[in-house]
């Protein structure tokens, strides 16, 4: 079973679901911004937290960011296999002792990351960076990104992908956390949803169309390597 916590209701998982479902396999979605969390953990496998425009250092104005943090912490010492992303990613960094703070600009777009060389040995980066179609493995290949905040990375956590801009986009902590500072959730009705008053909402999606197919499939690799094989 999977427990997937939205921190705000226009984040849904996305592309996450879609293969949950695809491949039957169990989950339940909670609202955070409506004081909805999992009662107890023991029937849950893995974790999955999105994100939110919200700041960790923002948690006296959104308590229910504490109430989410304590959950992770709890999976992790658990030793449940957890995902974060954008905002979870910042909370996993907060949670393992790193500092969250706002970056020098904001990345949003569809921009670059590259891998890291220990990015390039793990087993479920490696899947996101194997091209769908050639199967060639890229050190650089192209994420959809939505973020102004940052993280120190935690001690004792693998740094995995960087960008031009942002150090720090993904690591892993003793094997079965992960944390992704991009969004490898996306899909065409998440971007309208994020871009309906936005003047950037028509080359958003015209750019989805290009990058959609491989973007997918990109993604789903990684799943796949997250949820079923590691």
């Amino acid at each position: 079973m999977v427990a997937i916590i939205k921190n705000v209701k226009e984040e849904g998982p996305g592309s996450i679901e879609d293969f949950l479902k695809e491949n039957s396999i169990p989950f339940k979605i909670f609202e955070a911004e409506f004081g909805e969390f999992p009662a107890n953990l023991e029937e849950y496998k893995y974790l999955i937290v999105l994100g939110g425009p919200m700041g960790v250092y923002e948690m006296d104005r959104y308590p229910n960011l504490k109430r989410v943090a304590k959950i992770i912490e709890e999976t992790i010492e658990r030793g449940l296999k957890v995902l974060g992303v954008c905002l979870g990613a910042q909370l996993l960094a907060h949670v393992l002792g790193g500092r969250v703070y706002k970056g020098p600009r904001p990345e949003i777009g569809w921009l670059d990351i590259e891998l890291t060389d220990a990015g390039m040995v793990d087993q479920a980066m490696r899947a996101l960076a194997k091209h769908p179609e050639t199967e060639d493995i890229s050190t650089r290949f192209k994420v959809f990104q939505w973020h102004g905040n940052t993280f120190d990375l935690p001690s004792g956590a693998i740094h995995l992908a960087r960008s031009d801009l942002y150090q720090n986009q993904a690591f892993k902590y003793e094997d079965q956390v992960y944390s992704l500072q991009f969004h490898v959730k996306v899909t065409e009705d998440l971007l309208s949803t994020w871009f309906e008053n936005s003047s950037l909402k028509e080359r958003v999606l015209s750019e989805f169309q290009t990058f959609k197919s491989e973007y997918l499939k990109r993604a789903k690799n990684f799943y796949q390597a997250f949820l079923l094989e590691s």
